[in-house]
Order: structure tokens, then sequence, then C-alpha cells
């Protein structure tokens, strides 16, 4: 079955509830976006599953991942967008923010922790301390490199009696800073409530063309000399690391009418400088609370060139 042929299945299946639309229309509509506007299939999937749930008048936490979810433990979330079930703990509930969130916290189980938002228009049943559930068609969300679950008005809760051990998923690693990967410096994210997407050409994956906020950020990747860690620096950890704030990264790319400069001199400020970095460990990625430069800058080409060799 070709790429377009299953996503337009997965699609009907979703949206067969709620729309009088056949597999073979939405398939013609992807065939569309693939074949005549070049479009890569996954992006085609989000701009019809946008467009169908605008026809349907609904959010897109309304929907649901339209078949049976995988139970996933907390270590294992490394997916933007995955529907999953998760058993966990209530480790903290702490203070909405904004009125649209009728619940926000830490879960945790033997694995580690993870951030929850619940909806306030979800008219869910909230969720107390220190109690353990099994949460149903969850969505994941991430922000550089951070996953957290949503909960939605589809999300079924289920109060377990039993106790959890809830884990750890701290880390620190140190090496040799050798490479700073794409994605990195000055960026732009989606400005749209709880969107924290990363533009690319100005198009949100989610919202479409949206006018961007600026950011700071560095992907980058260490070496111990046995393994290589990679590493987000948000913009805080990039302000301190660099020694440039937001405002002069906007100044300088202006100035160069490109944002592309902004890396360019995170690099030169910081290739081949030792680091050591502790944070939480999400995914593939190591998320920089706290940094620690170490015995000063080493040579950078001596370093690559060690770094090839593994």
């Amino acid at each position: 079955m070709s790429d377009v042929r299953q996503h337009a299945r997965e699609l009907h299946e979703r949206f067969s509830e709620h729309l009088d639309v056949t597999e073979d229309e939405i398939t013609e509509r992807l065939e569309t976006l693939v074949s005549e506007y070049k479009v890569p299939v996954d992006e085609a999937r989000r701009s019809v599953e946008s467009h169908y749930l605008e026809e349907a008048g609904l959010e897109r936490d309304e929907l649901g991942s339209g078949g049976a979810n995988p139970e996933v433990a907390i270590e294992d979330i490394e997916e933007n967008e995955q529907w999953l079930d998760m058993t966990a703990k209530v480790v903290d509930l702490w203070e909405p923010g904004h009125e649209s969130i009728g619940q926000v916290g830490l879960l945790g189980d033997e694995t580690g922790t993870i951030k929850f938002t619940a909806w306030a228009s979800s008219d869910l049943d909230a969720l107390e301390e220190e109690k353990v559930y099994r949460l149903s068609n969850v969505v994941t969300d991430e922000y550089e490199g951070r996953f957290s679950v949503k909960l939605n008005r589809t999300t079924t809760i289920e109060e377990l009696d039993e106790e959890i051990e809830v884990g750890e998923n701290g880390a620190e690693v140190e090496g040799a800073l050798v490479a700073i990967q794409s994605g990195s410096g000055l960026i732009k994210r989606c400005p749209e409530e709880d969107c924290t997407r990363v533009l690319q050409n100005g198009r949100c994956s989610e919202h479409g063309d949206v006018e961007g906020e600026f950011d700071l950020r560095i992907k980058g990747v260490l070496d111990d000399g046995t393994e290589v860690h990679e590493v987000i620096f948000d913009q805080e950890a990039t302000e301190n690391l660099t020694d440039t704030t937001l405002e002069e990264a906007k100044q300088t790319a202006m100035d160069a009418l490109d944002t592309e400069v902004v890396a360019d001199e995170m690099r030169a400020q910081t290739l081949g400088r030792y680091y050591r970095v502790r944070g939480p460990r999400m995914g593939r990625y190591v998320l920089a609370d706290d940094v620690e430069e170490l015995d000063g800058p080493t040579d950078t080409e001596s370093v690559l060139i060690e770094a090839r060799s593994i």
C-alpha cells in the first residue's frame, strides 16, 4: 500500500464519524498536493487533516487517534503529536497560567517524569496528587526537545489502586562541542497559543503561514571521546553560552540581512570548547538546565578530526 493510500485510510477512519467523505476523495486531495505541488507527504497529510477539521468544526484534540493506541512509558516518548495510553502517578500540580487550562502538573512512572496539561474545555475529572491513573488517548507535544502530554475531551481517566515508584530521567554529560546542527541560532516559532513549533520557511506545520516570533537555541553535539551526546540549549542557556542576547542576535541578522550569520557566529564562539551539561533526557536529547565550561577551549580542528574517526 502506498504512503498516500495509507494516510488516506487513516484519515478516513478518523473523520468517518464526523464527515461524509470517502477514502478515494481523501486520496485524491493528498495526491494533488504530493504529485502536482510536490508537498512532502507528511505535510500534505497535515494540510488535508486541517482542512477536514475546519470543515467538521473540530479542534485537533477533539478528533482522537482513530485507532488503538500503544501503551508507552514516559522515557519512550520520542515523537510529537503521538496518540498514546499511559499509566502514571500525579507527582505535582501547578497553578494554571491561563483560563483555558483546567489542570497542569507533573506525571511520573518508573522511567521518569513528564509535564501534562488538561484543557478547561475538555470537561475532564480532576486528577489528584499522589494518585495513579491510567490515561487513555492523550497526545504528545514537544518544545525544545522537551516532551509533554495533553489531556483532551477524548481522554479517558481511570484511577488505579496501585503505587508507582517514580524514576528519574535526569542526565549529566560532558565533552567537546563538535557540531552545531541545523535549526540552531536565530529561529522563529509559531505565535499561536500553546504552539511553539519552529517555522519552516515561515510556515507552521499545524497553523500554516504565520508571523513568527524570534527565539534562540543551539542544537549541539558533545563528544566525550567515547560517545556523542545531542544537547539542546534553550534561549537562556544559549545567551549564557554565547554571551549574546536575543536582541543582539536579531540586530546581527538585520545588519547582515541573513539569519544564518547568527549560527555561524555561535559556531565560531563555541566549537571545540568543553562543557558539562546537566538536565532531563528527552528522547535522544539532553536539555541543558545547567551548563559548565571545562578547562577552556581546545583545538577545534583536532577535536573534529577525532570525532569523525569514531
